[in-house]
């Protein structure tokens, strides 16, 4: 019960809806500072939803270096990967992506 609440409120806010999408439209996991330029959204707040969203089982991430790059988890749960799809049918308009380079330090 406690996941499955964890889930929908992770749903339940425009901006983790734009993230899932806009992520889900990329082949490649994201450094957060690609997120941050193509989504417009300041680093503080990106962080918060990002982190809402790995925690309900949608995302994965990976540190290189300083940066953290996300993307859509290949193995999620059966409630995630359906409600993942149910994204398709809503009409959220996503931004191009913008690719800034980062710096990783090693």
């Amino acid at each position: 019960m406690e996941d499955f609440l964890r889930v929908m409120q992770a749903l339940n806010d425009r901006s983790r809806l734009e993230i899932l999408i806009f992520l889900k439209a990329q082949e490649d996991m994201l450094c957060v500072c690609d997120l941050q330029h193509s989504l417009n959204m300041i680093q503080s707040r990106l962080s918060r939803h990002l982190k809402i969203l790995k925690e309900a089982g949608f995302l994965e991430f990976v540190r290189k270096g300083t940066w953290a790059y996300y993307g859509i988890k290949k193995d999620l749960r059966p409630l995630c990967a359906s409600l993942l799809q149910e994204l398709d049918h809503l009409q959220i308009d996503i931004p191009p992506l913008v690719r800034i380079s980062c710096k990783i330090s090693q």
